[in-house]
């Protein structure tokens, strides 16, 4: 077993000197013109990297803020590409240890909108998304439903859980650009949170659309 996880690691070794051979090998390569091309490209690929910054910014993404109703609701999911929305209650504590994390992830991943709505004040919406579970988080793309977190079930199972952990879980939903492991979940305390199910989408995504027509059908809004 060992001899095979040594040679396991040598072929990976020689995979990744090779690698690195070649693209030293074809810098060696390139002349003055190549050299202003790779230049030019990455400058404008910085300058697309600020003005995607600045539009976040503008639609309000950076920070963690409250919407008042439904038509705020789908108004922000119309805006912004990603949205993780909070489905709270002043009164379950629950919802401000979310809070907590859900207000440190939005200062860093500007690439997604944060926000909450009080559950008190959107009953329709509640009914519509059959919210039965307080807190639970509505995860949104392209004016899509995508995912749900539903409690701290999906975070480890308890209310100490790091800022990671609910990283690690919104990167398994494709929600922000997370750098870790999405195969295996970050430490909590001294073990690892045992990880035997894979978080996938709905079969049927739900179009985010307001009708205003609480008989509508099941799959939209």
């Amino acid at each position: 077993m060992a001899q095979q996880l040594e040679n396991q690691l040598l072929q990976a070794t020689q995979l990744i000197e090779s690698q690195v051979d070649a693209e030293i090998e074809r810098l060696e390569k390139m002349d003055d013109d190549d050299l202003e091309k790779l230049r030019q490209r990455r400058l404008e690929a910085m300058k697309k990297a600020q003005q995607q910054k600045q539009e976040w910014l503008a639609a309000g993404h950076g920070e963690y803020t409250e919407i008042s109703d439904e038509k705020e609701f789908f108004e922000t999911c119309k805006r912004s590409k990603k949205v993780v929305c909070h489905f709270y209650r002043d009164t379950t504590f629950r919802c401000k240890i979310l809070d907590k994390h859900l207000t440190e992830l939005a200062q860093k991943h500007l690439e997604t909108k944060f926000v909450k709505i009080n559950v008190e004040k959107c009953k329709f919406l509640v009914e519509r998304l059959r919210i039965k579970i307080i807190p639970t988080l509505c995860l949104a793309k392209d004016g899509k439903t995508v995912d749900y977190i539903i409690g701290f079930d999906d975070l480890g199972g308890t209310d100490d859980f790091p800022t990671e952990m609910l990283a690690w879980r919104l990167g398994r939903s494709d929600m922000i650009s997370y750098q870790g492991d999405l195969l295996e979940p970050p430490v909590v305390g001294s073990q690892k949170t045992k990880s035997t199910k894979i978080f996938g989408k709905p079969t049927k995504a739900k179009n985010i659309r307001d009708d205003g027509d609480t008989d509508s059908d099941d799959d939209d809004w």
